[in-house]
């Protein structure tokens, strides 16, 4: 299959959703002038498709293996990442003092949210290159900016997270990575890292000069739980007093994990301190690595979140292609009785417009929250709150929609999707890590229940779905379900327990996810009809929308009942009679 980078929707997106020219109106994001917002999104169109997007099927075919203690990737990897570096893709909204380019993130996710589209599993190495660049930029010190900042940046260096545990998982408060303080000689000032951490994606690799892990781990006589957890900064080769990297730190690869999907990405235990001489520095103060995790998490999470759309997109292209070229059966009732191609057939049109809407509905989405991210950094508190409160939508929803979508175009394809060589069945193994990783999409349920509901005592999710329903217009469901919305939260927030709120946590997040999304692809319907829009968007875009509100708005509406049901059903029965 040939990838079409989907450039016109996403420069739409940004436009109507992300606000990307009133953006621009700012000092500090005037250069993202119409000009240069078309020419990011059709230079990385153009560079995703011709230089990663063949890569893909091969990546997935002979994936990441570990050969002597070195992580190899297939064949064009190398050449393809080091043209990722030279055409300076991942500082688009970078620092411009240490060699970004300082432009909105809106146009940051509209890079990666192509190259994921054309290569799911490539596009990891630098997304998560981006949360360390994330964590350093706020919480480092002068020097570790002034180092590390810039080969990040340029992508010379990689980055990586290291969380997860085996007997932590989503529990980081469990950890026991030891960070122990060098109090003499001249690593003085610096930490002796030991222990072990599991799923760290990219964790080795030979693509970029250098690999900075950011680990979190404890001190000696730390509190117990979250509260005493640290971040460092451990560089796979100690940079030299010139930058360039230095002698092997202690650190290793012990094993690659065998996944079901993003075979080109290598998931990697990472062991540190085997030798009892992995140093690492601390990034912030001692104990207050939760703070900095929360800033790498948040941009992951969104991150992750257009991972959805990226593999929706993808699923969505193969399964319209594979169904205008197959030609099966006659059209039900039609006098003539020549085989037609699927596309032709109601109940496939019906499964490639789904595909299409909840791809161009996440898509609105995930716009929307990355121009609310760009207001708050602004300095507009109400945008930045409201931010918080759809990072769990986003990353929740988004990356649900993206495993329906990819199992819908196996469906298209019929027997043939079950089969290997169409390529669809890949989209689904690899979208079906995003609702796992960087927080389970449960735990971003309870994020929104337990915290991000009480944001300025309830009036965030109030006033956003306050508005949504005044913007509705004379589309009665999108504000009926606004107005649900509103409910659920205040019976959330009012008389049900702590249970109760996890236990409709779930269906809540989809309402929520819904209704902005079915929101912002209703104001770009609106917009559809300005002069100036391309035919193909001016035409299409009223029918997807339309389809959206009539048909998936209802069925978030319909999840109230499970949404405000409690909790004293789930626990009916007993354990062993649950497991009977």
């Amino acid at each position: 299959m040939d990838f079409t980078p989907p450039t016109p929707d996403q420069i739409f997106a940004l436009k109507v959703n992300a606000g990307i020219v009133e953006l621009a109106a700012h000092d500090r994001f005037a250069a993202a002038s119409p000009d240069m917002v078309e020419a990011i999104a059709e230079g990385i169109g153009q560079f995703a498709q011709g230089e990663w997007a063949p890569l893909s099927r091969v990546g997935d075919i002979e994936g990441a293996k570990l050969e002597n203690g070195l992580v190899r990737l297939p064949a064009g990897y190398a050449e393809a990442y080091k043209g990722f570096v030279a055409a300076g893709w991942g500082a688009v909204s970078a620092p411009e003092a240490f060699g970004g380019q300082g432009l909105p993130y809106a146009l940051a996710c509209c890079t990666l949210e192509t190259l994921g589209a054309a290569n799911f599993a490539f596009t990891l190495l630098p997304m998560l290159t981006v949360g360390a660049i994330e964590a350093i930029d706020h919480h480092g010190s002068a020097d570790q900016k002034t180092l590390y900042l810039p080969k990040l940046i340029s992508g010379e260096w990689s980055g990586t997270m290291n969380l997860t545990e085996p007997q932590a998982g989503s529990d980081v408060g469990a950890l026991r990575t030891t960070a122990t303080p060098i109090t003499e000689g001249e690593h003085a000032g610096k930490y002796k890292i030991k222990g072990t951490k599991i799923f760290i994606t990219y964790g080795e690799h030979e693509l970029a000069d250098n690999i900075v892990h950011l680990v979190l781990a404890r001190v000696p006589g730390a509190p117990d739980g979250s509260r005493g957890i640290s971040l460092f900064l451990v560089p796979k080769y100690l940079p030299k007093d010139d930058g360039t990297p230095g002698p092997r730190n202690d650190l290793k690869v012990v094993g690659l994990e065998h996944k079901m999907g993003i075979h080109a990405s290598p998931t990697c235990v990472m062991s540190y301190g085997d030798n009892d001489d992995c140093l690492g520095e601390i990034v912030g103060a001692e104990n207050g690595g939760l703070r900095a995790m929360f800033t790498m998490m948040n941009s992951a999470r969104i991150n992750v979140g257009s991972q959805g759309v990226q593999v929706a997109e993808a699923a969505t292209q193969r399964a319209m292609a594979y169904a205008r070229d197959r030609v099966q059966s006659a059209r039900a009732g039609s006098p003539d009785k020549t085989p037609v191609a699927i596309i032709e057939h109601p109940d496939v049109r019906r499964m490639l417009l789904r595909m299409r809407a909840l791809t161009e509905a996440a898509r609105a989405l995930l716009y929307y929250t990355a121009g609310q991210v760009d207001r708050g950094s602004l300095g507009d508190a109400s945008a930045q709150a409201r931010a918080e409160l759809l990072v769990p939508l986003i990353k929740s929803w988004g990356t649900d929609i993206g495993c329906e979508v990819a199992s819908i175009g196996v469906q298209v394809h019929g027997g043939m999707g079950f089969i290997e060589e169409t390529g669809a069945a890949q989209h689904y193994r690899d979208a079906r890590i995003t609702p796992i990783y960087e927080g389970t999409n449960g735990i971003q349920a309870a994020d929104l229940v337990t915290r991000k509901l009480g944001l300025d005592n309830g009036e965030v999710l109030a006033a956003l779905m306050a508005e949504i329903a005044r913007e509705s217009g004379d589309v009665t469901t999108l504000a009926e379900l606004a107005r649900a919305c509103a409910t659920v939260g205040r019976w959330m927030a009012g008389e049900a327990s702590l249970d109760d709120r996890l236990a409709g946590s779930v269906p809540f997040q989809t309402m929520c996810a819904v209704a902005v999304a079915g929101w912002q692809l209703l104001r770009q319907s609106r917009a559809a009809a300005a002069e100036g829009t391309p035919g193909p968007i001016a035409r299409s875009k009223p029918v997807i929308a339309r389809y959206f509100l009539s048909r998936i708005v209802p069925e978030a509406l319909g999840l109230q009942a499970g949404a405000t049901a409690g909790a004293a059903l789930l626990y009916e029965l007993d354990t062993e009679s649950l497991m009977a």
